[in-house]
């Protein structure tokens, strides 16, 4: 069973978002799967199992939590697909998710995604969520999966120090905090205490989220983003009606293989 790292959104090594991509010769159990996960300790594992139509079943997991849609784990394993030579070059990658069919194609260096749109309703804010962020609000939405918060300034999303504690407390997958850039398009950041990330590196399905909103503020439908982590990693967003285009660059770190008295878990 081979395994792989790859460094999502970013390239160049140890940048990024990380996230382990593990090839199943066979369909694998939910409970093995999210206690590799946990063995691997990265925002996201994904688990690839090939179809007789030439596309993979996909599902993804965190330390803790199967999640219903994640970009850099899909990038990744797309890129692995690519450059193992199971898929041609100008092939397109289909994955069969708990979020339905995703493609992704390959355009040079960058990989681009096709995503459902997940845009956010403004709301009010509930009591612990800007005192937990600590900051103030330009606006305050909400998604499928997330909270969406604006602030004034780019300075204020990297100068975030979040109560995390307070923040798993909200009933969300997770809070995207977002302002308009100065060398991007807008910047954001992510934190998911709930599902048993602090804070995400580079979070393509945020921008499932971001994507509309920033559209509708700005009045057009495509967009240079950058996730200001401490790693950090640049996504390319475009509006395609409800869906969401994704590209970015990747780049595998380390290859390896299960050990067979692992895999005699499965």
């Amino acid at each position: 069973m081979r395994i792989f790292q790859v460094d999502a959104f970013t390239a160049r090594p140890f940048a990024g978002n990380p996230a382990a991509v593990c090839l199943l010769e066979q369909p694998a159990g939910v409970s093995w799967m999210q206690a590799f996960a946990a063995e691997m300790n990265l925002s996201e594992t994904a688990f690839l199992h090939p179809r007789p139509d030439g596309a993979c079943d996909l599902r993804w997991f965190t330390p803790t939590v199967e999640v219903d849609l994640c970009g850099h784990a899909t990038l990744a394993s797309a890129h692995v697909l690519w450059e193992t030579g199971a898929l041609a070059a100008d092939a397109v990658a289909r994955f069969h998710t708990r979020s339905g069919m995703l493609l992704a194609v390959r355009q040079d260096d960058w990989l681009e995604m096709d995503f459902p749109a997940k845009p956010a309703e403004p709301v009010s804010a509930p009591p612990d969520l800007l005192a937990a962020l600590g900051a103030d609000a330009v606006s305050v939405s909400r998604s499928q999966f997330d909270y969406l918060v604006e602030v004034a300034t780019e300075h204020a999303v990297r100068a975030l120090e979040p109560d995390l504690a307070r923040l798993a407390r909200l009933p969300v997958r997770g809070v995207i905090v977002t302002a308009r850039g100065a060398e991007y398009d807008f910047v954001s950041r992510f934190f998911a205490p709930a599902s048993g990330i602090g804070e995400d590196p580079v979070t393509g399905s945020a921008h499932c989220c971001l994507g509309p909103y920033w559209a509708a503020r700005l009045g057009r439908t495509r967009f240079t983003a950058f996730q200001a982590s401490r790693r950090g990693g640049i996504v390319r967003v475009a509006l395609a009606g409800e869906r969401v285009l994704l590209a970015g660059q990747a780049v595998t770190v380390f290859r390896g293989e299960l050990d067979r008295r692992a895999a005699a878990t499965f």
